[in-house]
């Protein structure tokens, strides 16, 4: 967890923005009997990391870090002590809370009322909530989750899925290659997807187990950006967040056509226009911009006249 904060810190003076998330684990990370005590672990690295704090446009104070923390299953006996002790002391330092199995809304309205009420008498701040998809059932309510307001992007996991079915699915579909092979996995991922891009949420994509194969990784990471809409993905161990990033960054020749079209397109005014013998409009803008926006984010390099519509005048 050290090493994974101390990279997003490097990274983000480097390229000056906040290029991946960091996920301090409380689920798989906490000892059986110990979760009282990795829980406050957490939260003295969450608030150790918190950078200071900037001012949205309306009003609200956010850390410019990006530090998340997944706490048991709602089912879990250290549940409601999990959320209690990191809302209630770290609360401001996170970017959102994830909670793992999610089965239903059910269970994302159970774990919002917790977090409501552990983070009453601090600044009023409704914490987003990121959930783990991992079930046959819970792929089938995926699009009711995806529609929860506080829901702001669902994980597939893939393990735990796979487990789900009682070994129907073979061992490999846990594996990198393998994932993008059986059937019923890449029904979920694209239901997963799916859901989300409908809700206006974000997908992210599952884990690789090869965390010392980068090109297996870095093949993964391609597939689930290019073949399964995927907008983010999972590491598991630093050494797997830069190929992730170079796979779901935009090419070159991608930022150099999106840039040339949104830039004639404000001179413009926004109208339609001829480009290289293709009509292009405010439908298609929006798709430039968002490969603009996916550059930007991932610390590509942009020109001055197309980075300025990233500088805080304008997301404010």
């Amino acid at each position: 967890m050290r090493k994974s904060l101390t990279l997003q810190a490097e990274l983000s003076d480097k390229f000056g923005v906040c290029m991946f998330d960091v996920t301090l684990d409380c689920e798989d990370g906490a000892a059986v009997g110990a979760e009282r005590d990795h829980a406050q672990m957490v939260v003295a690295l969450a608030r150790q990391s918190l950078m200071p704090l900037v001012r949205d446009g309306d009003g609200t104070q956010r850390p410019t870090a990006r530090i998340a923390v997944r706490v048991h299953p709602v089912d879990h006996p250290a549940f409601e002590q999990d959320v209690q002790i990191i809302v209630g002391g770290a609360g401001a330092a996170l970017c959102h809370l994830m909670i793992p199995k999610v089965e239903s809304v059910r269970d994302v309205d159970r774990a919002v009322a917790m977090m409501d009420s552990a983070a009453s008498g601090l600044a009023a701040r409704e914490l987003p909530v990121h959930v783990l998809i991992e079930s046959p059932a819970a792929v089938h309510r995926a699009f009711d989750i995806a529609a929860h307001p506080r829901v702001q992007s669902m994980s597939f996991g893939l393990m735990d899925f796979v487990s789900a079915h009682a070994g129907a699915i073979p061992a490999q579909g846990m594996s990198g290659p393998g994932q993008f092979s059986h059937p019923l996995v890449l029904r979920a991922k694209t239901e997963i997807a799916s859901a989300c891009h409908a809700h206006g949420k974000v997908p992210s994509h599952c884990v690789v187990t090869e965390f010392r194969d980068r090109a297996v990784v870095r093949e993964a990471a391609r597939k689930a950006a290019r073949e399964f809409a995927y907008l983010r993905m999972w590491s598991i161990h630093p050494d797997q967040i830069r190929p992730i990033l170079e796979a779901f960054a935009p090419l070159e020749s991608e930022i150099d056509m999106a840039s040339e079209i949104i830039l004639r397109a404000q001179g413009a005014d926004w109208a339609p226009l001829d480009y290289q013998g293709q009509l292009h409009d405010r439908a298609s803008y929006r798709f430039f911009w968002q490969v603009l926006e996916r550059a930007y984010r991932t610390g590509q390099s942009l020109a001055p006249e197309v980075r300025q519509y990233f500088s805080a005048p304008y997301r404010s």
